[in-house]
């Protein structure tokens, strides 16, 4: 008796269906499919629910424009950032805690690098889309922001602090993010990223707040490394230009600029 007699039969429509995807990833596949072979601002909505073949009403059910075809999961990853910082507690400490909220966003591009390549390449491409990309950085930005002007309330300058290591932190990490894009995903993202995040940390992570919004230590130059892990810890003076801090902590990391590992 054949194999093929005693296996259970399976297909039909429960099956086509089970193999279908989502509309939503059907919406997303088709809008880049038509982006790649016609252009972007060439493509129109009526087009993209056409090639997936759902209604209009269900484009628009899962995305307000066409804009927001291009970054599906932002939302989403935006929401679980929300979240991680939120659920944080009292202990932890909060330059580290934006940083990792950072990675949550290399996570979501990491998840599919040929996806997030395409997406890179199509938003060089079109202004439009630069434009709209950094409308949602600045709301990964303000989400950090927020936690900390959050942690440092009392402080002298608190909120401007806050601010600052905000935009740090989205910088380094998009740094290091355009690095391996550029690369077409190639390479170890979570080890650059960590990388230039590592620099944020070095810079404003590691002096403690005292009473009245000071932070502990000397004159901006006052610097150490601990002998159990390496760490480098640059101490500086409320007022200290940034400028001058960051000089003081690559001095501090030597020629490599980088602590050794």
């Amino acid at each position: 008796m054949s194999s093929s007699s005693t296996a259970p039969r399976r297909g039909g429509k429960a099956e086509a269906a089970a193999a279908k995807p989502p509309i939503r990833d059907a919406l997303v596949a088709a809008a880049f499919r038509l982006f790649l072979e016609r252009g972007y601002e060439q493509t129109t909505v009526d087009d993209i629910v056409a090639l997936a073949g759902v209604g209009r009403r269900s484009f628009f059910r899962y995305f307000p424009s066409k804009e927001d075809v291009v970054f599906p999961d932002h939302e989403r990853c935006l929401a679980d950032m929300t979240a991680f910082l939120a659920a944080s507690s009292d202990g932890d400490e909060p330059v580290r805690r934006v940083c990792d909220a950072a990675r949550l966003v290399l996570g979501m591009y990491a998840e599919n690098p040929a996806f997030s390549v395409q997406r890179y390449r199509l938003t060089k491409q079109v202004p439009g889309l630069r434009a709209y990309e950094l409308s949602v950085v600045w709301r990964y930005e303000r989400a950090l922001a927020e936690y900390l002007r959050g942690r440092f309330a009392g402080r002298r300058d608190g909120t401007l602090e806050a601010d600052v290591i905000a935009a740090a932190v989205v910088a380094a990490h998009n740094n290091a993010l355009r690095s391996w894009l550029r690369s077409d995903g190639e390479g170890d993202a979570g080890a650059t990223v960590d990388h230039a995040l590592g620099y944020v940390q070095a810079a404003f992570g590691h002096a403690e707040a005292e009473p009245g919004g000071r932070r502990s230590g000397a004159g901006a130059g006052a610097s150490a490394r601990t002998a159990a892990d390496d760490v480098v810890v640059v101490a500086a003076r409320r007022g200290t230009p940034l400028w001058r801090v960051v000089r003081e902590v690559e001095t501090a990391l030597g020629p490599s600029g980088a602590a050794r590992d």
